[in-house]
């Protein structure tokens, strides 16, 4: 399994946006628990999916600018086709 050093900074923006999430998934359990309205629990779900689109924007701009740099600079452009099917998992 392959791994990536993060930095400081880069760990903890990943690691607050993925507390935000959990925070919110917890709070649809809870309007879930509560009974609250569909429509309302749905709104929230489509912001833990915005939530979501964005922590991955972020991951992957990173891993373009660190790993798949780095990669290429090797010598290894296997890399852009690994790029290529992860794009195409995270567009579905």
């Amino acid at each position: 399994m392959k791994k990536k050093h993060r930095d400081e900074e880069e760990l903890r923006k990943l690691m607050n946006r993925l507390n935000r999430i959990e925070g919110q998934v917890r709070g649809v359990k809870k309007m879930l628990e509560e009974e609250q309205y569909c429509v309302d629990i749905l709104t929230q779900v489509s912001a833990i999916q915005a939530a979501l689109n964005a922590f991955n924007k972020e991951l992957l701009s990173s891993h373009i600018h660190s790993c798949v740099v780095e990669e290429i600079q090797k010598g290894n452009t296997d890399v852009v086709d690994e790029l290529c099917e992860s794009i195409k998992k995270l567009m579905k």
